[in-house]
């Protein structure tokens, strides 16, 4: 157990009410800003493995010396996030108030959101989400998802539990702990964050080729969630054996066929052969084309015209 800040401390220009939640690379408060009397979230880098805190004077300190360049290295990539969390104003990103270091550690202040979270919620409605739902949450996530793209940036750890739902289902995309700039080569890859059933089969390995299009496996697989109620079959489990049958077969009497040829799209194992970026996904789902697989030596063209030829 990580020793949380205690209520009634006071770091910058906010007062701790109380720990509201945990991760393993950090403790989640809500607290109030005394200059506006407003809640806030505040998110503060203490690494279960890594930190540890003194009672006495609340600072963090490493749990042994072999650790120390690990927990330096952290907390600058902790800062890193709320830099780009800052950079990123979207109706549907998560709002970053302010950023600084205080008591050896750093600190993110984030605006106080009313709500539920996606994944709590899936579970406690065992799936079978509706089409007005999934129409209502994944737009403006894939709106917010393009937006990142645009800047370059991935998001690398979406799933269900990094959504939160504001009133009326008003989605609002969390916790960039693994975001950071898309390589321009493989060369230049970074390690991944990986959490199966949403993890696309390239950020497993150091060779994969992480861009856009592992964000998009990730929404998709947080779509089928929504419908199956649990995370699907891991992209390493399915590579070897894919047992997940096709949302296009399995739900087609539930849900329209453009909506569940989307979700399988985006969970094609091959990054080739999904949506590339946030907005052609988008693009599919607002219009209702869908996405028909390609059958044996059909060219893209082919398809394009077959869809086509469908809608007509």
């Amino acid at each position: 157990m990580r020793e949380a800040l205690p209520p009634g401390t006071v770091i910058d220009c906010y007062t701790i009410i109380k720990l509201i939640g945990s991760g393993g690379f950090s403790l989640i408060y809500l607290a109030e800003d005394e200059d506006t009397q407003d809640q806030v979230v505040i998110k503060e880098y203490l690494p279960k493995k890594l930190a540890t805190r003194n009672k006495n004077d609340l600072r963090v300190s490493v749990v042994s010396e072999d650790q120390l360049n690990a927990l330096n290295n952290g907390r600058k990539l902790f800062y890193q996030e709320a830099k780009t969390l800052a950079s990123l104003k979207h109706p549907n990103i998560v709002n970053v108030r302010n950023f600084f270091l205080c008591y050896d550690t750093a600190y993110m202040v984030m605006d106080y959101e009313h709500g539920k979270n996606l994944g709590h919620y899936i579970k406690r409605r065992k799936g079978g989400l509706s089409t007005t739902f999934l129409k209502t949450v994944f737009p403006p996530i894939l709106d917010a998802l393009s937006l990142i793209h645009s800047k370059g940036q991935l998001h690398l750890d979406i799933k269900p539990y990094n959504i939160h739902l504001r009133p009326g289902g008003d989605p609002l995309l969390l916790d960039f702990g693994a975001a950071h700039h898309f390589a321009t080569s493989r060369k230049r890859q970074s390690s991944q964050v990986v959490t199966p059933g949403f993890s696309p089969i390239e950020q497993y390995y150091a060779s994969g080729y992480v861009g856009p299009w592992s964000d998009v496996y990730a929404i998709g697989a947080t779509m089928r969630a929504c419908i199956d109620g649990k995370s699907p079959q891991s992209a390493v489990e399915r590579h070897a054996k894919d047992l997940v049958r096709p949302a296009a077969i399995a739900y087609k009497k539930r849900y329209p066929a453009y909506l569940l040829e989307v979700i399988d799209w985006a969970m094609e194992l091959d990054p080739l052969l999904r949506p590339q970026n946030a907005s052609n996904m988008l693009q599919a789902l607002i219009t209702e084309t869908g996405h028909k697989p390609m059958t044996d030596g059909e060219s893209s063209l082919d398809q394009l015209l077959r869809t086509m030829g469908d809608r007509t």
